[in-house]
């Protein structure tokens, strides 16, 4: 962590962004086959809350044919985001089809249901 301000405590929030994403990508990898986790979920998760933008970009950022299960990350509102990139959107959906999550073809899907509540 990096070094707090005469008076704060340390926070996950100041931690170099190397740390962040291997803290993200870690969490990710938990997350089972049928399983879904938002954004906010996997920030929380990895010690940081207010940076589920973040995780996005994380993700987006991934090699092609990465084995990480990123498509299990969603939405908090239960959908498929496809902002600028519809291809992946597509994609996205294939997979959780695969595993048995229901999604329309707009991307909306029941996070609730599926939701993965890690036991810590």
């Amino acid at each position: 962590m990096a070094r707090a301000k005469a008076g704060q405590a340390e926070q996950p929030e100041d931690a170099p962004e190397k740390d962040f994403r291997a803290l993200v990508l870690a969490v990710v990898r938990r997350i089972p086959k049928g399983k879904l986790a938002s954004y906010g979920q996997v920030a929380a998760l990895a010690g940081f809350p207010r940076r589920p933008r973040q995780v996005g970009m994380v993700l987006s950022g991934l090699p092609e044919g990465t084995k990480l299960p990123w498509h299990r990350v969603v939405n908090t509102q239960g959908y498929v985001p496809s902002r600028g990139r519809w291809w992946g959107a597509f994609e996205q959906i294939g997979r959780l089809r695969d595993e048995g999550i229901e999604v329309d073809d707009l991307g909306n899907l029941d996070l609730e249901a599926h939701r993965w509540r890690p036991r810590s």
